[in-house]
């Protein structure tokens, strides 16, 4: 509770349905840039405590201050783009860590590109854990 978050998407409609129901903006291509920057800043000062933004965030975005991400979908299989939603959170924190969430949909196809990844992740040394929705509760 509390921690500066971030949830990222690739569907729009997805995001939108999300932002409404937290009553947090949306950060897409559709904002004009000057917006997302003015955002971000919020974000960065503690203003704006949760984002939920699209695939615009996957490059060159500075968001050092989140210390979780949710991720609700993406490109299909592709470790790239995790790993870049990674570097948003996984960056040295003045008193703690930062912790990354993927929602993967039970039998999906979804299910065979997480674990893809995950294989991915462990490779590159990071801690993973799967947890059942059930769990979270």
């Amino acid at each position: 509770p509390g921690a500066p978050a971030l949830i990222i998407g690739q569907y729009l409609a997805q995001l939108e349905y999300i932002a409404d129901n937290l009553a947090v903006p949306l950060i897409s291509g559709k904002m004009p840039q000057r917006e997302r920057e003015r955002w971000f800043d919020l974000f960065r000062r503690g203003e704006a405590p949760a984002l939920v933004i699209s695939k615009v965030g996957n490059f060159a975005l500075d968001l050092p201050d989140a210390e979780l991400l949710i991720q609700v979908s993406g490109a299909f299989g592709s470790r790239q783009e995790e790993a870049q939603r990674l570097g948003r959170v996984l960056r040295p924190k003045p008193g703690g860590a930062a912790h990354f969430y993927t929602l993967v949909t039970r039998d999906t196809q979804e299910l065979e590109f997480a674990h893809n990844r995950q294989l991915f992740l462990a490779e590159q040394g990071y801690a993973y854990s799967v947890l059942d929705g059930e769990e979270l509760l």
